[in-house]
């Protein structure tokens, strides 16, 4: 497993919080590959908000532009991609500022629907 899952292990498979699994305490320690350490998922929010903000936010808003447009990231998407985040961050990178981005972002304008 993961880092970021061992982070998260105080949820279980539905997403409820527990403490305890089989009686035992869960332990939500984790080391990242560059040796940073942290615990449960305030420790990853932390650094999500923090030391890795920039690159989260690019990768959050590639996966979203991904599902929003029904196909994957091209290398002709990337200007997009860093002109949605510009956009995102200008309300401090809100959700709703992110998804308002992507819609009126070329791409998203621009997609083909399969005809019927």
């Amino acid at each position: 497993m993961d880092p970021l899952g061992f982070a998260l292990e105080n949820y279980d498979g539905v997403g409820k919080w527990r403490a305890k699994d089989a009686g035992k305490p869960i332990d939500v320690s984790a080391k990242l590959p560059d040796g940073t350490v942290f615990e449960g998922p305030a420790g990853l929010k932390k650094i999500l908000l923090t030391r890795s903000r920039d690159q989260f936010v690019a990768t959050a808003t590639e996966k979203l532009l991904m599902y929003a447009l029904g196909r994957g990231i091209e290398y002709y998407d990337l200007p997009a991609v860093r002109s949605i985040a510009r956009e995102a961050a200008k309300d401090n990178n809100r959700m709703s500022a992110l998804i308002t981005a992507i819609v009126q972002s070329t791409p998203f304008q621009m997609r083909r629907t399969p005809e019927l």
